[in-house]
Formats: structure tokens, sequence, C-alpha cells
């Protein structure tokens, strides 16, 4: 493995330890890693790369790494960071997974997770901040931005929001500029799942082609994973619905992508194998999206047509971590521990050099110590 590979295995790993609160968050964090600290690229690119990846299927978050490293070191690269992002969380989560398994419950991480929810705010907070300046180019990509983060609080579906602003802003924009010299034509790529059938014996293929189906059509963040999951798992009888509400507890108070919650079923329903094939089966047509996606996000920028439409869904996904981050805080923000935690990383945040993932190691400690003893 050459030097530019284990920078990026190195960074991402890191990030995979302690990517905690979310895919703002993780995304946050990822931000201050590539853009600042080792300028891998520019912030307006890293602004396309969380459009365009908003518009795909699958984790936010774990594309954002692919990409990332593709940038840094080619299609190696793509699956090298994708790969050492998820690795931590899939490793705890198979050994959480052991644990369930063989004793019937999960430890009580109550404490930590307390401190690290709070502390994540004031990180989201700065990456909106930061984002948002790039991303706010004219008048009329902040009033996009406003009416998608209204809508978004409204609880509108967050593809909805980013492709109809998108699709109003190249419109607007075009006629605006009422002298485009052409438009070339754009096919949209479409996954065609055909894995509808039922699964009458439970085996580790068919764990991996329901995880394989679930990854290839799972929208938005990995919180919506509950429901596809109890479609496909629950209604079936492979699993009661206490064991999957267990098993996404444990991707919510584990780091990287809640998607490793899948390592965990997979262990359930079918032990070691069932969870590399189930954990193989989510993440994988990801790597593929974004395999064929990331050569075309400079070619979408040369496009004047094209780069409208990405302007307005550039602003509008920060639009929508704001309405994350407004979310978090009013079901994170419930009382003064929470708040003291709050505001001293805020502090950090924006008055300090201290990385995301030191406020992420702070706040959980803070938390433990408030929660014991306080």
């Amino acid at each position: 493995m050459n030097n530019t590979l284990k920078e990026v295995a190195l960074v991402f790993f890191k990030l995979g330890c302690f990517a905690f609160g979310g895919p703002a968050a993780h995304i946050a964090m990822m931000e201050d890693e590539i853009v600042v600290k080792r300028k891998w690229m520019t912030r307006d690119y890293f602004l396309d790369l969380i459009g365009t990846t908003n518009l795909i299927p699958g984790p936010n978050s774990t594309e954002m790494t692919m990409h990332c490293g593709y940038e840094r070191a080619g299609k190696v690269g793509l699956f090298v960071a994708g790969i050492t992002f998820v690795l931590p969380a899939t490793v705890i989560t198979a050994i959480l997974a052991y644990l369930y398994v063989e004793y019937g419950a999960l430890p009580q991480v109550e404490p930590f997770v307390f401190g690290i929810k709070p502390a994540v705010l004031a990180i989201i907070a700065s990456a909106v901040l930061k984002l948002g300046k790039k991303a706010i180019k004219t008048t009329e990509l902040a009033i996009l931005g406003i009416i998608v983060l209204v809508v978004s609080l409204l609880g509108v579906n967050e593809i909805i929001a980013l492709l109809s602003a998108g699709v109003l802003g190249m419109l607007y924009f075009y006629i605006k500029e009422k002298s485009i010299k052409g438009i070339n034509s754009i096919s949209p790529l479409f996954f065609s799942s055909g894995l509808g059938f039922t699964l009458t014996k439970l085996s580790t293929l068919k764990v991996f082609l329901v995880f394989l189906k679930v990854g290839a059509i799972l929208y938005g963040s990995g919180y919506v994973l509950f429901a596809y999951l109890d479609a496909e798992l629950v209604t079936r009888g492979w699993l009661t619905r206490a064991e999957l509400i267990d098993a996404i507890a444990v991707g919510q108070f584990t780091p990287g992508p809640v998607l490793s919650t899948s390592t965990f079923i997979g262990y359930q329903l079918s032990g070691f194998y069932g969870a590399l094939a189930a954990t193989a089966g989510i993440f994988l047509p990801s790597f593929l999206f974004v395999l064929i996606l990331n050569p075309f996000i400079p070619k979408m920028r040369n496009s004047k047509i094209l780069r409208y439409f990405l302007d307005a869904v550039n602003v509008a996904a920060v639009a929508v971590m704001l309405a994350v981050l407004i979310i978090m805080s009013k079901e994170t923000l419930l009382e003064w521990k929470a708040i003291v935690i709050a505001l001293g990383s805020a502090f950090l945040v924006f008055k300090s050099k201290i990385s995301p993932i030191w406020i992420i190691i702070i706040g959980s400690i803070l938390g433990y110590i408030l929660m014991r003893f306080l």
C-alpha cells in the first residue's frame, strides 16, 4: 500500500472510531479533516459531493468517505476509505451482537452517550456555518435554503425537498440567464431491484440478498432503516420487533454509520457469517453508486444548466443539515447538564482549534461525570 492509500486508510479509520451523532455530525467532522486540515479539496467541491451524495441511495456519510477517498487516491482509495470508515463500527457491533446473543443484554453506555449528543450539536453547527457561507452565493439561493429549511422542519421527505429545490433553482436561474447555448440531455440512472421474492429458508446467502436490497433502495439518512428492516424481517417472523429495536439502539450508540445495525442483525440471524453477509450486502450498493457517479461530478459543474441544479441542491443540503441540528437540539437539550456540555463544546469549536474528535471525547467524559456524580 502506497503512502497516499495509507493516509486515506488512517484518516477514515480515525473518523470511523469517533464518528458519533449521525450523518450530519460525520460530514461535519469530515469537513474539518479533509478540507480544513488536509486541504484535499476546496469547500466548494466538498459541497458538490454532499449535494450529489444526498441524491443517491445509501448512507450519506459513508458515501462521502468514498467520494473523498476517490478524489485522494482513485478507485482503490474509494474502497479503502469506505471500508476503513465502517470497520470500527462493524467490529464493535459484532462484539455487542455476540454478547447480546450469549447473555441477552446490552452494556450500559448511557452516561457516555449522554455527553456525546450535545457535543456533536456544536460540531454540526460549525459545519453548517462554514458550508452555508460557500453555498449561499446569491439572495435567491438564500431564499431557496430558507424554504427547504421550513419544509424540512414540517416533515417533508429530504429527498423530495432536495430534488424539488434542485429543479426549482435550475429553472429559475435558466430563465434568469435567458441565454443558454446548449443543454446536454441526461438520462437518469435507475437501480431496479429484483429481489422482491419471499424467502422461505434463512441462510447466509439470503441474509446477504435481503440487506443488498435494503442497501440499494435506502434513501436519506440511516434513521429510516427501522421501517425497511421492520418490513423485511419482522413481518416475515425472522426477528421480533423488540430485537430489532435493540439492534437499532446499537447502531445509534456505536461510532460510524447507523447501518452497522446490519452487522448486529446478521449475527442474530445467521451467526458470524450472517454478520459478514449482512454488512457486505447493505454497503455494497453504495460502493457501486459512488464508483459510477464520481467521474460525472466535474462534468456537472462544466454544464451551465447542471451547475444551476447543483448550486440549488447544495444550498438545500445545508438547509437539511440545519433542520437536523434544530430537531436534534430540541430532543437533546432537555436539561441543564446537556445544555452545559453543548455550550462548552460550542466554545471549544468556535474559539479554539481543538479537533472535533477531542470534543467528542471531552463531551463523553463530561457526560459520564455529570450523570454519575450530579
